[in-house]
């Protein structure tokens, strides 16, 4: 019997996702999987939609929401699997996307978790911005992916058709070992939303497992990367990416890191501020205020050895904004030579 996988979708008012791509979930082939719709509170009929129309398919509710990393946090204390396999909503899959990723962490017990190559659900030739071809991540913790670069989305030419460890795999399409998962103690769920992911799949290299890209597998996802800056997006992203560094960063590089990394955001809010994008100034603020209360209040803690940044798969030693922005290098095989 194969291991036995269950595709998790965690939904938040999304009755309209789940109308159009649940049926190619339900459609994938691999002898043995089970789907479960874990709902996030939510206000419209997707609970009564999916009951009614797909019987087959389990559900889990919350009361509120707790954002993907709570969400995800409860719905998989609840369920039991060889591996999980976290699902946007917005992402259509293709028939056979399941086996490969099985066995690519079937071939070796220290693969912990793995991504599919993602790509747009609304331009099938581009790499899908949320996490591509897989995700890597820069000196100072700015992540990009083999495939996208900031918001540049690179043409799909087959140029990353192998597996290939990587730093992170996308929460838009994630399979992980459920027993890693729970070792780890899953998500942190102070993140709410954005960068989780990233912080997980750093944790699990930190433990020794590796994480890996595999292209074989191909999804299409409609994702949210096109939405305009600011707001709770913004803020979230650059709180949690500041947290994250405290978090798994040896003191001796975040000494100096932090800094930093700081300033580079400070630069980017005040051009954002410049060019008249006041929202995305104002967020970059609020993050950076919220992570100091954060870091005087120690509302969090180190609670595992750390490592340099240079000894994990899937980490540029440079700077990404200096390539990207400076050097005017917009794909990944020309910056990670």
């Amino acid at each position: 019997m194969k291991p036995f996988v269950s595709i998790v979708i965690l939904n938040y008012n999304g009755v309209n996702y789940l109308k159009k791509f649940l049926p190619s979930v339900l459609a994938t082939h691999y002898e043995n999987f089970e789907i479960v719709v874990a709902d996030n509170g939510s206000s419209d009929e997707s609970i009564s939609f999916v009951a009614s129309n797909f019987p087959r398919v389990k559900i889990l509710t919350s009361k509120k929401n707790e954002g993907f990393a709570g969400g995800y946090n409860w719905a998989l204390k609840m369920i039991q699997a060889d591996y999980y396999v976290l699902l946007n909503s917005d992402v259509e899959v293709t028939p056979d996307w399941i086996r490969p990723m099985v066995e690519l962490l079937e071939s070796d017990v220290k693969n912990a978790a793995c991504q599919p190559k993602l790509l747009s659900q609304k331009e099938p030739s581009l790499f899908e911005y949320a996490g591509a071809a897989g995700g890597w991540i820069d000196c100072y913790g700015y992540p990009f992916s083999r495939g996208r670069i900031f918001d540049i989305c690179e043409k799909d030419d087959a140029q990353y058709d192998q597996n290939a460890p990587i730093f992170w795999a996308s929460g838009a399409a994630m399979m992980i070992r459920a027993s890693i998962f729970h070792e780890l103690g899953g998500f942190d769920a102070s993140f709410f939303a954005h960068q989780e992911e990233i912080d997980l799949c750093w944790r699990i290299q930190l433990k020794g497992y590796h994480i890996y890209c595999c292209p074989e597998s191909i999804v299409y996802h409609v994702g949210a990367g096109t939405l305009p800056r600011g707001g709770r997006k913004v803020f979230l992203n650059f709180r949690n990416n500041l947290v994250m560094l405290c978090k798994n960063l040896p003191f001796s590089e975040l000494c100096w890191k932090l800094p930093c990394r700081i300033a580079l955001d400070a630069i980017s809010a005040w051009k954002g501020l410049l060019s008249g994008d006041t929202y995305f100034f104002t967020a970059i603020f609020k993050a950076h205020m919220a992570f100091v209360w954060l870091l005087l209040a120690g509302k969090w803690k180190r609670t595992y050895p750390t490592q340099p940044m240079n000894t994990l798969q899937g980490v540029y030693s440079g700077s990404l904004v200096y390539q990207y922005f400076i050097k005017k290098k917009q794909y990944f095989n020309k910056i990670v030579l």
